[in-house]
């Protein structure tokens, strides 16, 4: 009986469903990350298949998200709005909410009063979200995520990088697909 790992190497290639990258520094467990902005319409149609694809990865392989900016106002806003949801701990309460207001409300965010206001319509004290908007800590969010971007050799969103190492190419049809790849990918030695 050949281990799975032989079996997915003979169904995976490398530069059909995933290339090598110069790399981002990850943690050492396994990680999925996903490139994207709220502003993005792939990403918001995508979002509801990497939540799936997240869940069949639930307790292997961590699934992070990293907001590009693109140089775009709205686009860093919608950053912005990452890091504050990250920040107060409501990811899961507004990451649907941000996407729905920009999508099927046609509202992306256009200034930084936008972005107070809504936090504090959902929920947030209105001198903590100023405090967070206006604080080193959102700056270097920011460059962080920026750089990720870079490092990670991101040229459209969404995206998906594999161990800081292999950005998927092909996404599959379906999460199962998508998920049998990342943990392919996930168990490769990472490159010398």
């Amino acid at each position: 009986m050949l281990p799975m790992h032989s079996v997915w190497a003979a169904q995976y290639k490398e530069g059909v469903d995933y290339v090598k990258i110069a790399g981002i520094p990850e943690s050492k467990k396994p990680v999925v990350r996903e490139f994207f902005s709220y502003n993005c319409s792939y990403c918001y149609r995508q979002d509801p298949f990497f939540e799936q694809t997240a869940q069949l990865l639930e307790g292997d392989i961590q699934f992070e998200r990293t907001p590009v900016g693109a140089g775009r106002s709205s686009w860093i806003l919608s950053q912005e709005a990452y890091y504050l949801a990250q920040k107060f701990n409501v990811t899961k309460q507004v990451h649907g909410n941000i996407f729905t207001r920009i999508h099927e409300k046609g509202n992306a965010f256009t200034r930084p009063e936008q972005l107070k206001d809504f936090f504090v319509s959902q929920g947030l004290n209105v001198e903590e979200v100023e405090a967070a908007m206006n604080s080193t800590d959102a700056k270097l969010a920011l460059m962080n995520y920026d750089t990720q971007a870079q490092l990670a050799e991101i040229r459209g969103v969404p995206s998906l990088v594999v161990n800081g190492q292999y950005l998927i190419k092909e996404q599959g049809k379906t999460p199962k697909e998508l998920a049998e790849l990342v943990r392919y990918l996930s168990e490769l030695e990472a490159p010398k």
